[in-house]
């Protein structure tokens, strides 16, 4: 009798805002790259910085600090830069610093507590712990606005 497993292995890209880490898997992150100046757009969220060129692309750079509702900092040379892919559109979201790739398997994430009443604002999918330091796992799906449903 063989044994079944539900214990996936995923590798996630941590990463430093505002002073906390936070980590993405990896599967969804296309490149990373250094700071680029952003064109600001009318009428855009406050959390997104603007557009850049990647390639012959516009692409939407979002401030991740400001989108979950962190301390923005002033954008240095050492700031990145990291390309998403969520529901076939690419974003960038800015970040002070990527730290590295982990791996690990699905029963080494926690559930987060509920601390919010409005489901929406859940974009902790889930916590580990690597080395004493808690990394929070974001839901990329919760922190990316879906291009033509919400822009409506």
């Amino acid at each position: 009798m063989t044994e079944t497993t539900t214990n996936h292995s995923l590798e996630l890209l941590t990463f430093r805002v505002a002073e906390q880490e936070y980590s993405l898997d990896i599967m969804s992150v296309r490149e990373i790259r250094g700071w680029t100046r952003t064109t600001p757009m009318p009428h855009a969220p406050e959390y997104m910085r603007g557009v850049i060129n990647l390639r012959g692309t516009v692409l939407p750079v979002m401030d991740l600090a400001r989108r979950l509702n962190l301390p923005s900092r002033e954008v240095t040379d050492r700031n990145v830069i990291i390309v998403v892919k969520i529901n076939g559109t690419l974003t960038g979201l800015l970040v002070d610093a990527v730290s590295d790739i982990v791996a690990m398997t699905e029963d080494d994430l926690q559930p987060p507590p509920e601390l919010s009443s409005d489901p929406q604002m859940a974009v902790v999918r889930a916590l580990t712990v690597i080395d004493d330091r808690m990394i929070r796992v974001l839901d990329l799906s919760a922190i990316v606005p879906a291009t033509s449903e919400e822009a409506a």
